[in-house]
């Protein structure tokens, strides 16, 4: 859904609008409002954070976030996933984590809903990855597939069920196959 408002925003005046549910984003001088996560959706999103923080939190390697707001390169987007080394987890004054995110994640995820862009959701990626971002994943659940991004590569494209998905050198201890992951569908 496009919000176009009656005058034309700044990113500083759109980060003092009230949140919305679904989120919206800032992209190129619009307010888009994010679709409402469905069933398959949700189910991937809370599976894949769990699998992630399992493997990386233990050691502090790095924390994945549901729906955290990261603001840079003049664009505000809430990916479903954002993963992000524990050293550059911003924080507050009293050492907790922060609430606002002013730069790009380290790992990237989006998972499709039906009523979602392909095209915005990769532009997202894409931003991602030219602001410092080391991969990105864009999960198809109606097509059982998933795109890895990375910077200055051509996108991977894992579609076979024993194939294992590309994770983030950091991430490495994450072995999750195609089949794996979408099996997460089933009940």
């Amino acid at each position: 859904m496009v919000q176009v408002p009656s005058k034309s925003l700044t990113l500083e005046e759109f980060l003092r609008l009230p949140e919305t549910k679904p989120a919206s984003e800032y992209i190129e001088g619009q307010i888009l409002q994010k679709p409402m996560p469905q069933g398959k959706h949700s189910r991937i999103q809370g599976e894949l954070l769990a699998a992630i923080n399992a493997v990386v939190k233990p050691e502090r390697v790095a924390c994945a976030f549901p729906e955290l707001r990261c603001t840079f390169g003049d664009r505000s987007t809430v990916p479903d996933i954002a993963v992000f080394i524990w050293n550059r987890i911003p924080c507050d004054d009293s050492g907790e984590v922060a609430n606002a995110f002013p730069l790009a994640p380290d790992w990237t995820i989006e998972s499709l809903s039906p009523d979602q862009s392909h095209t915005r959701v990769t532009k997202n990626i894409m931003h991602c990855l030219q602001h410092g971002t080391s991969m990105g994943w864009l999960i198809d659940p109606d097509e059982k597939t998933v795109f890895v991004y990375r910077p200055k590569q051509e996108i991977e494209i894992y579609d076979a069920a024993s194939e294992v998905l590309l994770g983030p050198d950091f991430a490495s201890g994450l072995q999750l196959s195609v089949e794996n992951l979408f099996a997460w569908l089933k009940i």
